[in-house]
C-alpha cells in the first residue's frame, strides 16, 4: 500500500525553499494529500498488476515544448509525500527557468510503483503553473521596453490562488491583491449602490484609512473627479487605446493607472505606449493552456 509521509518527514531544505517562494510549506502538504487521496482511495491497481513491489526505476520529466516552468518543486513534494526517503530527486531546474523542448527539468529515481502512482498529480501541479508562468511570461516579453508591467487578477481555480500567483512571479508578472481584504477594488456595482465614483471611493478610504482603494473607471470624467478628490489607483476599464492615451494625460503621474478589460496580448504594445502603468490580464490564471511535461521511465 502506499505510504502517507507526513510533513515532519519532508526535507528541511525542500520545505525551507518553499516558504522562501512565499507559499505555505504545510498548506501545500495538505493539498498534496488531498490531491493523493482524491487519485488513491484504494490502491493503483495499473501498477499493482504490472510492476513487481521490489523493482526499482529512474524517470526523467522534461519539456514537450519551450517556456517557463513552475511547480516543480511542488511536484518533488508531491513524490516525497508518496515514497518518502526512498526516493531521489536531481537535476530539478529552479521555477522561473526558461527551458527549451526535450529540456529536462527533473529527474527522480525510486520504486517503480511509487514513481508511477505519484506521475500524474506531480504533472498536473508542474503542468498547470508552468503554463501560468509561460503565459506570463509571453506578456513580459511583449511589454520588453515600456513601463507596463502585466498584473494578474483574482481570476483563479478556488483553492490554488496561491499557487497561481506564484506562478505568475515565476514568469515575470506582478501579482494584485490576494483576497478582498488585502486592496479594496471599487466596481461598477459598488459605484451604483454608493451613488458615484467619488461617494464610493470616499466611503472606503473613511472606513479603511490604512487600506489602498483602486476605483474602476469607464469615462474620463469619473478619472477627473477621482483625481480631484485624491485618488491614487484608477483602473480605467474597456476603455480604447485614444482614450487611454487621454486619461494618462490628464493624470499627469497623480495616480497609478491600471488598463484592464479583455485585453489580448495582441494589442500589448499599443496599450503599454499609453503610457499606463499596468495591464491587468485575467487570462494569465482564468484561461491558461497547460504546458506540455512528460514523465518517462529510463531502464
Amino acid at each position: 500500500m502506499l505510504a502517507r509521509h507526513p510533513l515532519d518527514a519532508m526535507p528541511a531544505d525542500l520545505l525551507a525553499e518553499i516558504e522562501a517562494a512565499g507559499l505555505s510549506a504545510t498548506a501545500l502538504h495538505a493539498a498534496v494529500a488531498a490531491a493523493i487521496d482524491e487519485d488513491l482511495p484504494g490502491e493503483d491497481v495499473t501498477s499493482a498488476a504490472t510492476i513487481s513491489a521490489t523493482a526499482r526505476g529512474v524517470a526523467e520529466m522534461a519539456a514537450r515544448e519551450p517556456g517557463v516552468v513552475a511547480g516543480l518543486a511542488l511536484a518533488e513534494l508531491v513524490f516525497r509525500y508518496v515514497m518518502g526517503d526512498d526516493v531521489e530527486v536531481t537535476d530539478r531546474r529552479p521555477d522561473g527557468d526558461r527551458v527549451a523542448a526535450g529540456d529536462l527539468v527533473l529527474r527522480v529515481a525510486g520504486p517503480t510503483r511509487g514513481l508511477l502512482t505519484a506521475e500524474r498529480v506531480a504533472l498536473n501541479y508542474a503542468s498547470h503553473l508552468s503554463g501560468v508562468a509561460t503565459a506570463t511570461a509571453a506578456w513580459v516579453d511583449a511589454l520588453a521596453g515600456t513601463r507596463a508591467r502585466v498584473l494578474d487578477t483574482r481570476k483563479t481555480l478556488p483553492g490554488v490562488r496561491a499557487l497561481q500567483k506564484y506562478a505568475v512571479r515565476c514568469g515575470g508578472g506582478v501579482n494584485h491583491r490576494f483576497s478582498l481584504s488585502d486592496v479594496a477594488m471599487v466596481k461598477d456595482n459598488h459605484v451604483v449602490a454608493a451613488g458615484g465614483v467619488v461617494p464610493a471611493y470616499e466611503a472606503v478610504r473613511a472606513a479603511y484609512p490604512d487600506v489602498r482603494v483602486v476605483v474602476e473607471v469607464t469615462e474620463l470624467d469619473e478619472l477627473r473627479r477621482l483625481l480631484e478628490v485624491g485618488c491614487d489607483w484608477v483602473l480605467l476599464d474597456n476603455m480604447s487605446t485614444a482614450t487611454m492615451a487621454e486619461a494618462v494625460a490628464i493624470t499627469g503621474g497623480r495616480a497609478t493607472l491600471e488598463a484592464s478589460g479583455g485585453l489580448t496580448i495582441a494589442r500589448a504594445t499599443e496599450v503599454a505606449a499609453t503610457g499606463v502603468d499596468y495591464i491587468s490580464v485575467g487570462a494569465l490564471t482564468h484561461s491558461v493552456t497547460v504546458f506540455d511535461l512528460g514523465l518517462d521511465l529510463r531502464g
